[in-house]
Parts: C-alpha cells; structure tokens; sequence
C-alpha cells in the first residue's frame, strides 16, 4: 500500500480535530502519514510535536514548506479568509492542496485556484464531507427510490440556538453563519438541485434574508435561503442559532408521500398509485349519496418505513469516505464525488446571499 505524505496548515478544531484526528486514527489505515504541521502559535506546535511524533517538522510559517519535496498533500486548514491565499500561492508552487471550506470568499477566487491547479499540474479540492454522512446519503437513497413521486420542495435547517463570540463571528475573518456552517448543508442542497451549470440570475433564482441576533461580531448568525430553478424542487435552506425548537434537519414534499428526519432518524411515508382508488375530475358540486354536499375524501394505503442511525461514528465515517476518495483518485485516477468546479456554485450563490444582505461591520 502506497502512504502519501501530509502537511497540515492550522492546529485549530479544523486542522487538529478533524484532519489530524482522521490521520492519527485507524480509520486511516496507514494512507497518509503527517510529516509536517504548521501553526504561529507556540503551544500549537509543541502540542502537535507531542502528538505526531518525532518524525513530525513543526513550522511557524506555511512558506517553510515550499523548500520541501517529500510533501504529497497540504491541508489548508486556516482562518476562511486565508484559504484562498494561501492555496492559490501552493499550488502555484507545485503542491496537491486540500482546502477546508469555505473554498473562498469570492467564485473568482474558487475559478483562479482551480485554473492554477491545471495550470501547474497538480491536485486542488475542497474538504466537503458532509456529502457522505450517513444521513445524507439514506435521504438521497429514498428520493433516487423514485417512492416519493416527483419532489415539489426540500426544506433543510442546520438550526438550535446558541451564542457565539469567536474569530469566526467576524467578516473580516470570513466569518459568519452562511460561510461557515453554510458550507455543508448548502453543498448538500445544490447536490440535490443538481443543475451544477446554473448560477445565480443565470438558471438559478436565489432569495436570501440574513439577520444578527445572538453574535458578539459582526457576522450573521441568521440565514434564510430559497432556492429556484425551473423543473426543480424549491429548496428551502435554514442556518440559525435563534431557533429553541429545531425539529428537523430534512423535511420533503413529494407528490405520492414525504420524509422528515434528523442526523440519527428518518421517516418517509408514501403511497403507492397501483393501490389508490381510481378518482377523475369532477366539475360539479360534490354530494353524497342523500345528496347532500360533501367534501373531497379518500381513503390512501401509507407506506412508511424508516431509518435510523445511533449517530456514533457518523462524522468520522464521513471524513473517511473523504479521504478513501481522494487516496483512491490518487492511486487508481478515480474520479472525484466532490469535485471543485461544483463549489463555485455554492460560492457564487453565498456571494448573491451577501449582496441581497449588505451588512455593516464592527467600528461602522
């Protein structure tokens, strides 16, 4: 078995918590080994030493690691804002780079790193795993199912209530609900749109309110988002930290039944037509057999079934499926599930978000 050699950019809950927990762990399997962390903070990089091990070169500045060959991959895990920077001047430099989300802040910058990636002949992608959670993955099994009929709307919220006063509640950081939560359940949403050529006032109609309310900074904390596109289902987006009543996290209207769920529970019910009774149009006034009015009523067979997750695991099985199909698309030229120029969709849609939203900053 082929291990590729990793760099990390960041020792944050991103960089530490998530990438590096995934290559510490057994999950990995031995495909990827760290041989360098980067962090300009102190206790960062001796906690990281500790952790990786001697083997591990500790750096203050990413630029350390362009004077280095033995490197296959570097994880941008920075503040948002320098995600795109940074990126763009690695694989100018001749690096495969992973970029945590969000990929940027402008759909320029997203096309400028992916021009720079063929352009030096390297590998640049954006860490969305979300796309593989396991509850994700059962929603759109029961939809390609085809029992739900033709789907009219899907409603999901990535909501609870919360207050929040860290880097990532300022915009001068990229903060903000939409940039930084917004990311999954909106790669999520126009995964299921799949219009992936449609942009923002081009094939895609998008509505967006956004307010502060429980933030320290200067961000939103509340995201509203619609959806359109002809021939599709309206997607109807929630991010708040406002709501006390979360009570979903996926709900669809379908036109023979509908689902609802959570990250650990999903009910859908339906009919099925075969088994409904034959009904036409009638353009006269209904009436029973006394011949008094009436009003419209059948009796459908449902359906339901349902689904259920304990949710141990659920994350870092994502993060696995990531990274087995970006070791895959290494070693076999697989072709990638999360691919880049999918993300300048999501982009340019939270750029018109943030245009409809002008929102003044801290000292204004």
């Amino acid at each position: 078995m082929k291990t590729y050699n990793v760099a990390i950019i960041g020792q944050g809950r991103s960089g530490r918590d998530i990438h590096g927990a995934f290559f510490r762990s057994d999950f990995n399997k031995g495909r990827f080994r760290v041989v360098a962390v980067v962090d300009e903070l102190e206790y960062r990089r001796e906690t990281a030493a500790q952790e990786y091990g001697r083997e591990v070169s500790v750096y203050s500045d990413y630029r350390a690691l362009t004077g280095r060959g033995d490197i296959d991959l570097i994880v941008n895990s920075t503040y948002s804002k320098d995600h795109f920077p940074i990126t763009l001047d690695l694989l100018k430099n001749g690096y495969n780079v992973i970029s945590e989300k969000p990929a940027a802040m402008h759909a320029d910058d997203v096309r400028a790193m992916i021009a720079a990636a063929k352009e030096n002949n390297v590998f640049y992608d954006v860490f969305q795993q979300s796309r593989f959670t396991p509850y994700f993955q059962q929603v759109k099994k029961v939809i390609a199912s085809g029992a739900l009929g033709r789907i009219v709307e899907i409603d999901i919220a990535f909501d609870g209530f919360s207050r929040r006063w860290d880097w990532q509640t300022l915009q001068e950081n990229g903060g903000g609900s939409l940039y930084n939560t917004g990311p999954h359940p909106l790669d999520q949403a126009l995964d299921l749109l799949d219009i992936r050529d449609a942009m923002p006032g081009n094939g895609l109609n998008v509505f967006c309110k956004m307010d502060r309310v429980n933030t320290y900074g200067d961000a939103e904390d509340y995201v509203k988002l619609i959806l359109t596109a002809p021939g599709k289902p309206l997607i109807d987006l929630m991010i708040s930290s406002c709501n006390p009543y979360p009570c979903f996290t996926y709900r669809i209207q379908g036109e023979n039944g509908g689902l609802k769920g959570d990250m650990q529970d999903i009910e859908w019910k339906y009919y099925d037509l075969n088994e409904a009774p034959d009904q036409k149009l009638i353009r006269e006034s209904l009436r029973n057999d006394k011949g008094y009015p009436m009003y419209c009523s059948e009796k459908l067979t449902w359906h339901t079934e349902k689904w259920h997750n304990d949710g141990s695991g659920a994350f870092d099985n994502a993060v696995n499926s990531y990274y087995s199909m970006i070791y895959d698309h290494f070693t076999e030229g697989r072709e990638l599930t999360v691919k880049p120029e999918q993300v300048i969709q999501q982009i340019a849609v939270i750029e018109e978000a943030h245009r409809q939203n002008p929102l003044s900053r801290l000292g204004e």
